[in-house]
């Protein structure tokens, strides 16, 4: 998925930062959440958030993984975070860093069919859409920084 425009400095936000919230996920604050975020936090967030959701769920997803996963689905879920959601704009940036990160930690367990099913519940809640709004690049050249245009 390559976003653009202005840059998420993904190093300020340590995994362990992350993974300190796995204990904040579950999976009926996540779909309110989620449901209730998602025109406001926009169809990138929501599309990551989604396949990180549909990674926890596969059987063959290694618990390590699956920890980092929950840290950001329980990072995103958190009300109150280090970039408030109800600012304009940026309110999702962190949310996004989370997510991102633990995409690119977990990029191996997505599968083609874990894709349909994300990209299958963005068309249920936002009908039709450009494809290239959601596009991820599974394999970050610099590892370090991810551009993201939004």
């Amino acid at each position: 998925m390559q976003f653009h425009a202005r840059t998420i400095q993904t190093d300020k936000m340590t995994p362990k930062d992350i993974e300190k919230y796995q204990n904040r996920y579950n999976e009926q604050d996540f779909l309110k959440k989620v449901t209730r975020a998602a025109r406001k936090a926009g169809i990138k967030v929501v599309y990551l958030a989604l396949i990180l959701y549909y990674v926890l769920k596969s059987p063959k997803v290694k618990t390590a993984d699956k920890g980092k996963i929950w840290g950001a689905l329980g990072y995103f879920i958190l009300p109150i975070d280090i970039i408030p959601d109800f600012i304009p704009v940026a309110g999702y940036t962190d949310d996004l860093a989370a997510l991102l990160w633990a995409f690119y930690a977990v990029a191996k367990n997505v599968t083609p069919e874990i894709e349909a099913q994300a990209k299958q519940k963005l068309h249920d809640w936002f009908g039709d859409y450009d494809e290239a709004e959601i596009t991820i690049e599974k394999n970050p050249k610099d590892g370090g920084d991810v551009d993201v245009q939004g």
